[in-house]
């Protein structure tokens, strides 16, 4: 900054070093702008409106079947979705933080490819591998198949083989496609730890499975902590893959009474019990660990980062043996079986069914991706140039929408949106003698609507870590050279941007083509998507029919797992780069 600066000639009574004329601070970028706080608190309001009818609704609403509600499901279905969830957080947790410590802590065969392929299984939404399990584990599929010709058994009655449609089976299918969020946390926080702290351990006489247990493990808590939690949520908001396996949770519940038993009300009221129970645990968990510190600065002791301990014998293969096995169970069999399908069925690309589907899913993947990404880049915006507090609470309403299940969050898009359409149907009736229809919840409008609350704090964090990459000294220096906030926002922030919206935007856009609970509640009558069109094939026992449309949703989420796995590879090189100097 010191070109930036002009020096005058030292005058009576002042020192040869003057002070410069223009002292920059970071808070000369900082600039309250009412535009930026007026769009804050729509972003706000966006998110908490759904949040709001929810609410009224289960006050005001009586439902009649509350009583058989509270006796005969509520009791089961909470019991079922906890040991679900306790289920996944142990199986998925496991599957996570084993194979981050073993790609990171040793060198074994196909190491290198397989830190990126453990990331293959985001790209099989939770429906899809249920779908795939029930046919390779049913009594044709190849598994049972193959143990009829080897043993000789002749039907089902000849052996015992495990119930994929059961609890056990539903933990294990949603594990396989879900235990990525805890690898890639615990991963990056591994990588961070370095590995002074396991060598002074070792000096002490620690083992490897010692130090892991009592040094690498407590020390990764918070990166286990965030990646279960997303596992959860992602489960909690499961509804194909329940369904399917025949595990009734709360989830399953809310759409049950809603469309099943016609209450409404009371599909509300369990709607808000589950939205009370994700709050209250996530505030749980904060307070939980608010005295908790962790300690990540490196030390030159990092330098061995980049030399993991080579396993010899029997170990590397056991290592490479127990990383691949993630990776069949996520990806390798629903890639199989639905991949299997899919050949004998290609001619299903000229079908009308599969092309209007997919013209859906991208009209609605697309509005849903520039909906999203435009405010979230303004929210994370609004955080970087403004110091009020409101700006910040913003940011955490706005991440509250990822904890809200899709059933939930389709519940609160569509009580305001029917009331909006009945609102203008009487207004366009009662003035100008003619009907609109239904604008919002007869089109893809609410579907939009939901996704994006949903899937809002995904782009925002990519676009805030975009932010944070960029030193406010670009401001200061654009600010300086007479550009005004305008300016060095158009011309400076968002070129330089424009990987991290792009990302953002990507992934919205996958992740709602991969959507399927609160699409399966809002769409109009003949309205489908890629997935409600795999979902009602599949619940009307054809899988195999829908096996096109599945291979180009998983086809679709792979795109954004090889940008997620080249991002990994490039940090950890850079990474490198920056010890070698």
């Amino acid at each position: 900054m010191r070109a930036l600066c002009h020096w005058k000639s030292p005058g009576r009574g002042q020192s040869k070093l003057h002070k410069p004329l223009l002292q920059i601070s970071t808070s000369t970028i900082r600039s309250e702008n009412p535009f930026l706080l007026a769009l804050a608190g729509f972003v706000a309001v966006f998110v908490l409106v759904p949040v709001a009818a929810l609410v009224y609704l289960a006050v005001t609403g009586q439902s009649s079947e509350w009583p058989h509600l509270i006796r005969y499901v509520i009791p089961h279905s909470v019991w079922t979705t906890a040991a679900l969830l306790a289920g996944v957080a142990v199986t998925a947790g496991s599957m996570g933080i084993l194979s981050a410590w073993l790609v990171v802590s040793f060198d074994f065969p196909a190491r290198r490819v397989l830190s990126w392929a453990l990331v293959l299984p985001f790209a099989v939404p939770t429906y899809l591998a249920a779908y795939s399990y029930g046919e390779f584990l049913d009594f044709t599929g190849p598994v049972q198949s193959t143990l009829r010709s080897i043993f000789g058994f002749r039907s089902g009655t000849d052996y015992w083989f495990p119930e994929v449609r059961s609890l056990p089976g539903a933990t294990l299918v949603l594990s396989s496609v879900l235990y990525p969020y805890v690898y890639l946390t615990t991963r990056a926080l591994f990588l961070m730890q370095g590995r002074t702290a396991s060598d002074v351990a070792r000096t002490l006489g620690a083992g490897p499975l010692l130090v892991f247990w009592r040094v690498q493990l407590p020390m990764a808590r918070p990166a286990i902590v965030i990646g279960i939690t997303l596992a959860l949520m992602e489960t909690v908001n499961d509804i194909g893959a329940v369904e399917y396996l025949g595990v009734n949770t709360l989830t399953f519940a809310i759409y049950d009474t809603w469309l099943n038993r016609g209450d409404l009300a009371g599909a509300v009221q369990i709607a808000c019990a589950m939205l009370f129970l994700a709050v209250a645990a996530v505030f749980v968990e904060r307070w939980g660990r608010r005295r908790q510190r962790y300690n990540m600065n490196r030390t030159t002791g990092a330098v061995h980062d980049a030399v993991p301990v080579p396993l010899r014998g029997v170990r590397k293969w056991l290592a490479t043996a127990l990383c691949l096995m993630p990776i069949a169970l996520g990806f390798g069999i629903p890639g199989y079986v639905m991949g299997s399908y899919a050949v004998k069925r290609f001619e299903q690309l000229l079908d009308g069914r599969i092309y209007s589907a997919l013209m859906d899913s991208l009209m609605v993947s697309s509005a849903t991706a520039v909906c999203t990404v435009l405010l979230a880049f303004a929210l994370a915006y609004a955080a970087r140039v403004s110091r009020q507090r409101f700006v910040s609470l913003t940011s955490k309403i706005a991440s509250f929408g990822y904890a809200i299940p899709g059933t939930v969050l389709a519940l609160g898009v569509l009580i305001p949106f029917s009331a909006l359409d009945g609102a203008i149907n009487t207004f366009t009736r009662d003035n100008f003698d003619f009907s609109v229809g239904l604008i919002f919840t007869g089109s893809g409008i609410a579907i939009i609507y939901a996704c994006s609350i949903r899937f809002l704090t995904m782009a925002e964090g990519s676009i805030e870590s975009g932010f944070q990459k960029l030193s406010p000294h670009l401001d200061m220096a654009a600010r300086t050279l007479g550009r005004s906030a305008g300016q060095t926002f158009w011309s400076v922030l968002l070129p330089v941007m424009k990987p991290a919206v792009v990302t953002a935007a990507l992934l919205v856009f996958i992740d709602t083509l991969k959507e399927l609970s609160a699409t399966l509640l809002l769409r109009p009558f003949n309205f489908n998507t890629l997935a409600t069109l795999v979902y009602e094939d599949a619940s009307r026992a054809r899988v195999e029919e829908a096996s096109v449309a599945a291979l180009i949703i998983i086809i679709a989420g792979i795109v954004p797992v090889i940008f997620l796995s080249r991002s990994m590879i490039d940090n950890g090189n850079r990474f490198r780069g920056l010890i070698r100097r």
